[in-house]
C-alpha cells in the first residue's frame, strides 16, 4: 500500500485529511501471553483498532518487549525494541509492509557498567534527526533516558548515547513529542509509579518537570506512555495500567495541561502491552458527498432511518407510505463540517444541525459557538457493511453515532459486531 504522507513521531498533524485520503494508526505491541511475538493492529480513529498480523516478529534472542514503530524518509518501516531483560543492547527491525519483519541487527550501548537497556523509543526531530530514547540503568534501580542519534541513513550506526539532562534519579520509559519548539518527555516515575510530564527547549534537555504525582489523574502503577496526535488537533496518550492489567487511554487539548478521564482501550485492554501508534495519512478512507440532501438508514435495521421528534434523535422507521413529516424528519443536507471542512455536518430542512449534547443525538441551532460547531461535526469512518459509513464525534474521539432502543446517542467505540453494526449507516436518496 503507497502511503502519502510520512507519520514522524512527535509532529503534530491537526485537521482531517481530505477526501481521497485516510488517517491511519498502526500499533505494535508485545501482550501478555507472550513476550516473544509482535502483534500489529491498524486503526482509523486511534480508539478501535483490528488484528493485521499475530505473531508478525520474533527476533533472534526470543524476547521483543515495548516494540517501537517509525516509518523512515526510505519508505521502510522500522522497530527499535527491548532485547532481555539484563543486558545492554538493542534491537532493530524492518519492514516494507508492517506486518512482515526482518532482523537488523543489535546495537551495544557502548557505556560501562550497564545491566539493562530497556523501551527504545523513536524520535525523528523535525530538523529529521533520527534518534532513540532509551532507559538505561547499572543498578537496575537507577533508570535515566538517554538519546542515541543515527548517524547513517540506514539506521545502522549511532552516537555515543547521552542522559537527557533534568530526569532523575529513577525514571524509565521516556516518550518524548515535540510541539512548536518544546520537547515533551512523558516519563514512569520507577520509585512512585506515576507518569510525569516534563518540558525542554531542546532534545537532550535540561527538561523542567511540568507534572508529577497524580498530576494528569492517571492514578499510579502505570507505565508505557506513548502518545500521538489526533485528527482534531488533541494529543492522545496511551499506557499500561499494569497493576489492574488494562490497557488506557486520555486525551488533550490544552498543551498537556489538563487530560480526560481515562477510558479503557475497547478490545485490547487486558490483552496488549507497551505499545507505540504510528500515525500516517494514507490514500483511501470513506467519504459523504455534500451541499445534497439525503437520509441515513441503519445497516442493522434497514427499515429505520436517522430521523428526530420533537428536536431529539431516534433511528425511526419510514416507509412509502410514511407522512411527509416523517419523511422530513428522516431526511438532512450534508454539509461540510462546522468545525472540520473534511468531516460532516447534518442540517435539517429548517436549517438546525445534528449534534450532540449530554452525548444524545438532537438538533440545534447554531450559535457561532467552538463548542457548537464541534457538537456537530462528525467525520467518517468505514462502516460495518460495504459502502456504509460510521460517524465519529469530531470533538470527543472514539465515540460515534449508534442506535440504542432506537434513540441516537454518541457512545464510546465498543469492540463488538452489535456496535458496530449499530453505528453504521447508508446515505440513500433522500425521503423528502
Amino acid at each position: 500500500m503507497a502511503v502519502a504522507v510520512v507519520g514522524l513521531p512527535g509532529t503534530a498533524h491537526a485537521a482531517a485529511p481530505p477526501a481521497g485520503t485516510a488517517t491511519r494508526y498502526t500499533m505494535t505491541a508485545f501482550t501478555n501471553t507472550s513476550e516473544s511475538n509482535m502483534y500489529v493492529y491498524e486503526s482509523p480513529d486511534a480508539t478501535g483498532y483490528r488484528l493485521l498480523k499475530a505473531s508478525a516478529y520474533t527476533p533472534p534472542t526470543g524476547l521483543i518487549r515495548d516494540p517501537s514503530i517509525m516509518r523512515h524518509t526510505d519508505g521502510r518501516y522500522y522497530l527499535t525494541y527491548t532485547t532481555n531483560w539484563d543486558g545492554n543492547t538493542i534491537g532493530f527491525a524492518t519492514s516494507t509492509d508492517r506486518v512482515n519483519w526482518t532482523f537488523l541487527g543489535n546495537q551495544t550501548i557502548p557505556l560501562t557498567g550497564i545491566k539493562s537497556a530497556w523501551a527504545p523509543e523513536w524520535f525523528v526531530d523535525t530538523d529529521g534527526s533520527v534518534n532513540v530514547i532509551v532507559s538505561l540503568s547499572t543498578t537496575g534501580s537507577d533508570f535515566k533516558p538517554y538519546k542515541l542519534t543515527a548517524t547513517n541513513a540506514a539506521l545502522t550506526t549511532w552516537t555515543t548515547p547521552t542522559a537527557l539532562a533534568g530526569i532523575a534519579p529513577n525514571y524509565i520509559d521516556t516518550f518524548v513529542v515535540k510541539v512548536g519548539s518544546t520537547y515533551h518527555a512523558f516519563s514512569k516515575n520507577e520509585t512512585t509509579k506515576y507518569i510525569e510530564h516534563s518540558t525542554a527547549t531542546s532534545l537532550g534537555g535540561p527538561y523542567t518537570f511540568k507534572g508529577t504525582g497524580n498530576w494528569a489523574g492517571w492514578g499510579n502503577w502505570v507505565e508505557g506512555p506513548a502518545l500521538v496526535p489526533l485528527d482534531n488537533g488533541g494529543w492522545r496518550i496511551y499506557y499500561d495500567g499494569y497493576s489492574a492489567h488494562k490497557y488506557y487511554y486520555s486525551d488533550s487539548y490544552d498543551g498537556f495541561t489538563t487530560w480526560s478521564t481515562p477510558t479503557e482501550l475497547p478490545g485490547l485492554s487486558g490483552f496488549a502491552r507497551h505499545f507505540t501508534v504510528l500515525k500516517e495519512t494514507v490514500p483511501g478512507g470513506v467519504t459523504l458527498p455534500t451541499g445534497v440532501t439525503r437520509s441515513l438508514q441503519s445497516v442493522n435495521y434497514p427499515s429505520r432511518y436517522v430521523s428526530s421528534r420533537d428536536g431529539l434523535g431516534y433511528l425511526d422507521p419510514v416507509d412509502a407510505s410514511s407522512s411527509a413529516t416523517v419523511k422530513g424528519d428522516a431526511t438532512v443536507t450534508v454539509v461540510a463540517g462546522l468545525a472540520d471542512a473534511n468531516c460532516y455536518s447534518f442540517r435539517s430542512a429548517d436549517g438546525r444541525y445534528l449534534r450532540h449534547w449530554d452525548f444524545k443525538l438532537r438538533l440545534g441551532t447554531n450559535d457561532g459557538t467552538a463548542t457548537f460547531r464541534g457538537d456537530a461535526t462528525f467525520c467518517a469512518r468505514p462502516g460495518s457493511a460495504a459502502g456504509s459509513v460510521s460517524l465519529e464525534s469530531y470533538n470527543y474521539p472514539g465515540r460515534y453515532i449508534r442506535h440504542y432502543n432506537y434513540e441516537l446517542r454518541t457512545d464510546v467505540y465498543q469492540d463488538t459486531d452489535t456496535f458496530r453494526a449499530d453505528s453504521s449507516f447508508q446515505a440513500v436518496s433522500p425521503w423528502a
